[in-house]
């Protein structure tokens, strides 16, 4: 006989990873499997001259939740980092969320009564009755201002659609704060690890046995060709699934649909400081790239040189890395029809951001891995 686990975790990102090691803490045995080369998954944060390399775009930690906060200190210290990004258009900048700040730059005015009277004014003009599409959505709630210069040309070429195109539903609203705060997130906890994400990760994954560079079919064809040449193989009691919940049925009700990301990095050991700040979104249509992101300045411009990321949205094709679920009604009256299929399988547990078709914040994705480990540890 070969090696008996309780559990086969497929996938080593954040989800897997914090059930994994809730389940070996209690006395359970994890076998984990990715089909990187790497654990973490989209968290994955590399070293690159004393600068964390954020792989994948960038990762903030931030939460309300005491609990999850408290529990990831286990694993790491957190610096003070707050998300305060900028937005570039054409030759203005502009103070990201939408603030006094954004809103003295854009009319030169200082209160937020000016700010509000202004809003209200271009809201009032447009004569919008019920929005029928995500450009009137946007302009209904922000004006027209901040959606031409900041909203617009951003969102067309996160969705590579018109904004005339897109539902309304997609924007619910328009964070506007009438304060002179920059900080993106309102959450009380905040900030990035100071070893970096992927050293989290191995902390957490430490008492589970891990093998990269294995996709499911492939472990699952490896145990095949174990059992018909009489070799040892694996056993496990139940398989928790973190990856495309379509792919496991092998699409067989269809793909759905995901946007995906590109990333251009670039080194550049010669250069102390790019741009001064670690995310810049760029809200022309025209300027093919969402943002550059400048790696050092997460960690208050530690290390030599600098490296930079442009990130660039993309059409999802099968086989490439699908990182925004398309939660519109067609996909998830087809996600609905795959999770009546997932309840069907017997030890089989979907979890995560592709396993439940949905996109999670950090903290939302260790609190699903953490209630799922309580009621398993329950049974």
């Amino acid at each position: 006989m070969g090696k008996h686990f309780d559990y086969l975790v497929v996938g080593a990102g954040l989800f897997g990873s914090a059930f994994s090691h809730e389940m070996t803490e209690n006395g359970r045995t994890c076998l984990v499997i990715d089909q990187r080369e790497h654990v973490a998954g989209n968290i994955y944060t590399s070293l690159k001259r004393g600068i964390h390399v954020h792989e994948y775009g960038a990762h903030i930690f931030h939460t309300s939740n005491r609990r999850i906060w408290d529990y990831m200190n286990q694993f790491t210290e957190f610096n003070h980092f707050v998300n305060s990004p900028m937005a570039i258009y054409k030759d203005e900048i502009y103070n990201l969320p939408f603030n006094m700040n954004t809103f003295s730059k854009l009319w030169g005015i200082r209160t937020p009564e000016e700010a509000k009277n202004i809003i209200k004014k271009q809201i009032e003009g447009l004569s919008i009755g019920e929005p029928q599409n995500l450009e009137e959505q946007a302009l209904s709630l922000a004006g027209c201002d901040v959606y031409e210069k900041l909203i617009k040309g951003y969102t067309e070429k996160q969705w590579g659609r018109e904004c005339r195109e897109l539902p309304a539903f997609i924007i619910k609203r328009v964070p506007l704060r009438f304060t002179y705060d920059n900080n993106y997130f309102s959450d009380r906890f905040q900030g990035i690890p100071v070893e970096g994400y992927t050293a989290v990760v191995e902390k957490m994954l430490a008492k589970s046995e891990v093998r990269l560079n294995t996709g499911y079919q492939e472990f699952l064809t490896r145990q095949k060709e174990a059992a018909l040449k009489g070799d040892e193989m694996v056993s496990y009691d139940k398989v928790v699934y973190t990856g495309m919940i379509d792919e496991y049925f092998n699409y067989c009700l269809g793909n759905l649909e995901y946007r995906s990301l590109k990333f251009e990095k670039e080194d550049m050991p010669g250069t102390d400081n790019y741009q001064g700040n670690a995310v810049i979104n760029y809200t022309e249509r025209e300027v093919p790239y969402t943002r550059i992101i400048e790696h050092k300045h997460f960690n208050f411009g530690q290390g030599e040189g600098t490296v930079i990321t442009r990130e660039y949205p993309a059409d999802w094709t099968p086989g490439a890395e699908p990182y925004y679920p398309v939660n519109d009604e067609r996909n998830n009256r087809l996600f609905a029809r795959y999770q009546e299929m997932a309840q069907k399988e017997e030890n089989v547990i979907f979890g995560g951001r592709l396993g439940q078709y949905r996109y999670y914040d950090m903290d939302k994705v260790i609190k699903a891995a953490l209630d799922l480990a309580e009621k398993e540890l329950e049974r």
